[in-house]
């Protein structure tokens, strides 16, 4: 029995297929989903979905949204994503230099939208190199 996934952002179908096993980044921790999960809405943090079929894990970088589980079925909307296999490594990682730099500028109390962002986009940049590395 196989649960049926759906990664959809704004501008693309990320991805569309079937899993033996979902593992979501929600807002409150790790979500994992076998078939005959119980039905539920989740909001979805900026992480790594992982997904499992045929032994083989796969990765999808997620950057936040929502999560409907309803039977054996789990649709993810989220304001982007991409697939791990598709991630270029050193391009991520360059974005988490920048990242931590723009960071460095601001004191650790501060509270400032310039360092949200760049809090944000650390967030984005880790998550993008661990699917890429997974």
């Amino acid at each position: 029995m196989a649960i049926s996934l759906k990664v959809l952002a704004p501008n693309k179908n990320v991805y569309q297929g079937e899993a033996e096993e979902v593992i979501l980044p929600s807002t409150t921790g790790q979500l994992g989903i076998l078939p005959g999960h119980i039905s539920l809405v989740t909001a979805i943090d900026i992480g790594v979905l992982r997904l499992r079929m045929n032994s083989q894990w796969k990765s999808i970088a997620l950057m936040g949204g929502f999560a409907e589980i309803e039977s054996d079925e789990v649709i993810v909307l989220v304001n982007n994503a991409e697939i791990g296999s598709e991630i270029n490594v050193q391009n991520a990682e360059q974005d988490l230099k920048e990242a931590k730099l723009a960071i460095s500028k601001f004191s650790e109390n501060e509270k400032n939208p310039e360092k949200i962002k760049a809090l944000k986009e650390i967030s984005k940049a880790e998550a993008r190199i661990q699917a890429a590395k997974n």
